[in-house]
């Protein structure tokens, strides 16, 4: 049976369909230009004529991106602090969450309520610098991961999810001897696939992108980022570009795409990942927003 729209729907309809389409131009926009400027003539990217597509195909800033042996150190140390940090959150948040999802527990709304206070009140920088630097966590992997392992609205989030859980998968987990960690590692967490999946991509990207925690709390060049690295050059192409004595025209202009690869680069594998997990990120943030 055909179901008959009015005219105001289709307007309406109509309406949002050009509003999102314009949306994802205006945000596709960026991501297509710098994939473009990356793979073009230098010359053209630095006069501006490289609007979109890209000009006079080239790939020498991507040569010189992956001769750079620091920019491989750099990769490794952001995949080993977001694997970590991911991991760890998803852990340490879930293992609050759910004791907190229970109304039994003592105190429980006392809790909730510092936790909520967090959202509000921070300690500030410099006393934050300073109980990392107390705990000796300076030029260490853990001064980016262990100041923002829990985050209070992820913590949240999960409550939510997990108090909609059935009370009997549980019981039914415990009759069979399971206890309090055998039953969250068990049966709860394989449950809550969709807002792992959420809260550990969330997680990741801010992990990813992150260079000011390292920027603050890592010495040894070593240790840092990938982020930092891409800064590097972005300072170095504007330093560059200020002082042309100390550096040819081909070297500044080379500069310009060398950090428009880097980018790239840098963005790819969030890109890729993201697309594998998009319908778990739809519904975990759907479930665990809402309680019903």
């Amino acid at each position: 049976m055909k179901i008959k729209t009015s005219m105001a729907s289709r307007v309406f309809d109509a309406f949002n369909v050009t509003l999102m389409l314009i949306l994802a131009a205006v945000m596709l926009y960026p991501i297509v230009y710098v994939a473009s400027a990356s793979i073009s003539n230098v010359g053209l990217v630095v006069n501006g004529t490289v609007k979109l597509w890209p000009r006079d195909l080239t790939f020498i800033a991507y040569e010189r991106v992956f001769a750079d042996p620091f920019i491989w150190l750099s990769y490794g140390n952001t995949i080993r602090y977001t694997v970590i940090q991911t991991a760890a959150t998803l852990l340490v948040t879930s293992m609050m969450a759910y004791p907190l999802a229970k109304r039994r527990l003592l105190g429980r709304r006392t809790i909730l309520l510092f936790a909520a206070a967090t959202m509000l009140f921070n300690g500030g920088l410099i006393p934050t610098f300073l109980v990392v630097k107390q705990l000796g966590l300076i030029d260490t992997i853990w001064a980016v991961i262990v100041p923002t392992l829990i985050n209070t609205w992820y913590l949240f989030i999960m409550r939510t999810f997990f108090e909609q859980l059935p009370e009997e998968l549980e019981e039914a987990a415990r009759i069979d001897g399971c206890g309090v960690m055998g039953t969250l590692l068990r049966i709860v967490m394989p449950l809550s696939k969709p807002v792992l999946m959420t809260i550990g991509l969330f997680t990741a990207v801010t992990q990813w992108n992150s260079f000011f925690d390292a920027l603050i709390y890592l010495n040894q060049k070593e240790l840092y980022p990938l982020q930092i690295h891409l800064r590097n050059i972005v300072i170095a192409g504007t330093a560059a570009a200020q002082s042309q004595g100390s550096a040819g025209d081909d070297e500044i202009m080379l500069l310009e795409t060398v950090k428009y690869s880097t980018i790239m680069v840098a963005a790819l594998p969030i890109l890729c990942v993201y697309p594998f997990i998009q319908k778990y990120f739809v519904q975990g943030t759907m479930i665990g927003g809402i309680k019903g």
